[in-house]
């Protein structure tokens, strides 16, 4: 696939997977193991707040057992707290598609969200001049 932003690391039997989300960017690293996921160095189970964390375990929890047989490390940057969780989210399902190299975890994802799998390009518009925002303007009056 072109542009899937997987790194293969030589010598190594480490995978890179990215994901981003606005300016959030997210790099997972999957390594055979026994289900520790961490992000930032931080377990999964720990991470603040609920729905961000909730966010993130979503393609753990689509991937049932396989869970348990991979250790997933994210190294997550930018944006705010939402766009980061969407972002992990993003990398660790790839990474889950490409480890499992079957069809059925795929479509699994892309039927509960595409956009775990595909990315969601939607940016936050600039603010431009004469106003307060990126599209409202001062009101005029004629009278």
């Amino acid at each position: 696939m072109e542009g899937s932003g997987v790194i293969t690391l030589p010598g190594k039997k480490t995978k890179l997977y990215s994901g981003s989300r606005k300016q959030a960017r997210a790099t997972a690293a999957i390594v055979p193991g026994n289900g520790r996921i961490r992000i930032n160095n931080i377990p999964v189970e720990i991470v603040t707040p609920t729905v961000a964390r909730q966010r993130i375990m979503t393609p753990l929890v689509l991937s049932g057992e396989l869970r348990d047989k991979v250790d997933i490390d994210v190294r997550v940057s930018g944006g705010g707290f939402m766009g980061q969780a969407e972002a992990a989210a993003m990398a660790i399902s790839k990474a889950l598609v490409d480890w499992t190299r079957g069809q059925e975890l795929r479509k699994r994802i892309v039927e509960y969200d595409v956009h775990l799998l595909s990315g969601d390009a939607r940016q936050s518009e600039t603010k431009k001049f004469g106003g307060p925002g990126a599209r409202r303007r001062k009101q005029k009056s004629y009278r």
